[in-house]
């Protein structure tokens, strides 16, 4: 089977929203690479609520810049929200790769990587030296330069070009498109896509679907201030609404009407906007 790199979707940048609501300051740097969605930092509030990631389908480096205890994680995509352990008053510094991308340089399989942490000082080869460097500046600037310069030139490891094209099709459908459709386009049987998408990502292609789907409600709750649920979960691709409700708080560990009111009390977009013109 071919070999291919995964092409960059051209959606959004898939940030964690509690992580963006449960921060002092946050900033995002976009990256050109086609690897990496973005760069960001944190500095988690003293009075932080308990941090979530919701799926994404993004593998993520994170690194604890905390003078006495630093730590470098790679961060799996979870399944279903999930807590996760940011501290109080630590300055982080994170890489988010793009939807199904596992970087070149992490020396484990994808499936091992999914819903799990692992030290990035275990696993990648030459992380030491880096992370010694990110720890000595809070500039979110620099540290993407210095991740630039030791991690980046073996960040896209190679897929199968079966494993690009799901991706690049269900990123296009905003997750609205079933395994038998995609059977249909690609010419191949389910069980071979299953096989193949999960060697390459960890995930089933019916959960980076669903995943997928969730995000593009999520971006439009986001965006959208006259928003219609109803409407939504039809535009979606949903049975009913009570199917997307159901998936909805698996993934996001809340209703949508409760996610639009906690960003819209939080300020998300405000704080998104602040965060792009700080880091340019």
């Amino acid at each position: 089977m071919k070999k291919a790199h995964i092409p960059s979707p051209a959606t959004n940048t898939f940030e964690q929203p509690w992580f963006v609501l449960n921060s002092s300051h946050y900033s995002v740097i976009a990256a050109s690479h086609p690897a990496i969605s973005h760069f960001y930092a944190l500095d988690v509030a003293q009075s932080s609520n308990v941090m979530l990631a919701i799926p994404d389908g993004c593998v993520d480096i994170v690194v604890d810049c905390d003078a006495d205890r630093p730590t470098a994680r790679v961060c799996g995509t979870p399944l279903q929200a999930r807590r996760v352990e940011l501290l109080e008053n630590h300055h982080y510094f994170g890489v988010r790769f793009t939807p199904g991308v596992i970087p070149g340089f992490i020396n484990a399989l994808a499936q091992e990587l999914t819903e799990q942490e692992l030290n990035l000082l275990e696993v990648t080869p030459h992380a030491q030296a880096f992370f010694e460097e990110v720890l000595k500046t809070p500039v979110l600037s620099e540290q993407m330069n210095l991740f630039n310069r030791y991690l980046v030139p073996d960040a896209l490891r190679k897929t199968s070009e079966l494993t690009a094209s799901i991706i690049q099709t269900v990123l296009q459908h905003k997750g609205d498109i079933r395994v038998q459709q995609l059977e249909a386009l690609s010419g191949y049987t389910t069980r071979t896509l299953h096989r193949q998408f999960t060697q390459d990502t960890g995930m089933t292609p019916k959960a980076f679907c669903r995943i997928i789907r969730c995000q593009a409600a999520l971006n439009s709750i986001n965006t959208e201030q006259a928003l219609s649920f109803t409407e939504l979960a039809m535009e979606l691709g949903f049975t009913d609404q009570s199917h997307f409700l159901r998936d909805f708080k698996q993934l996001v560990s809340t209703t949508p009407h409760e996610y639009q009111r906690q960003i819209t009390q939080g300020a998300y977009s405000q704080r998104l906007l602040q965060s792009r013109q700080a880091a340019a």
